[in-house]
């Protein structure tokens, strides 16, 4: 009984170790940047993501959560953002900065709501990602 329990746990450890060396995740080249992705699966973060064309169909007071870059300020708390489909006026208190500085082409996300009684809408940014 013993000789037929052997050669079997020998075989079952035989095969684990030659599966070890395939598979997994292989570390040849670096991945993109995240401002080149378009498609596929990122997270459960980019599902909470939508862009300045939905944005701008919401209801007035929606929370907005978009990803693009700032492209300008006009002075004081006010600032343009844009993303692939447009751009959108927003209000970013410089609380909100924390002291951060951000620029034209970094990729940042954007948290807050729309704000429809202003025309055109903007959206006053309570949260800011790099």
């Amino acid at each position: 009984m013993k000789l037929t329990v052997a050669p079997l746990l020998c075989c079952l450890l035989i095969s684990t170790a030659y599966a070890a060396d395939k598979g997994g995740l292989e570390k040849d080249a670096a991945p993109p940047p995240p401002h080149s992705l378009d498609e596929g699966y990122r997270g459960t973060e980019d599902a909470r993501i939508m862009t300045v064309e939905q944005a701008k169909e919401m209801h007035d007071g929606a929370t907005i959560s978009l990803r693009g870059n700032l492209i300008d300020g006009s002075g004081g708390d006010k600032f343009k953002f844009r993303d692939k489909t447009g751009t959108i006026d927003t209000v970013i208190p410089q609380a909100v900065f924390d002291g951060r500085t951000v620029k034209p082409d970094q990729m940042i996300s954007i948290n807050g709501s729309l704000d429809k009684k202003m025309t055109p809408p903007v959206v006053r940014v309570d949260r800011i990602q790099k």
